[in-house]
């Protein structure tokens, strides 16, 4: 096997709201605004999906 395979592996720090920006590249940048768009189009869809649930939920209440 590598004799590498014992160095720790550098973990990536996920973006933090407030970090200071000036330490990244523009390519770094760019990948968390990617990750970002990502994640606000994930939490829109939990949304609809909330959404739906508590319509459907509302709609059976009235019914009965």
């Amino acid at each position: 096997m590598a004799i590498f395979d014992d160095e720790p592996k550098k973990k990536t720090r996920p973006h933090e709201i407030g970090q200071d920006l000036s330490l990244l590249s523009l390519g770094e940048l760019s990948e968390r605004i990617g990750i970002l768009r990502d994640e606000v189009a994930r939490l829109e869809a939990e949304i609809k999906s909330k959404d739906n649930t508590k319509s459907a939920a509302e709609a059976l209440f009235r019914r009965g």
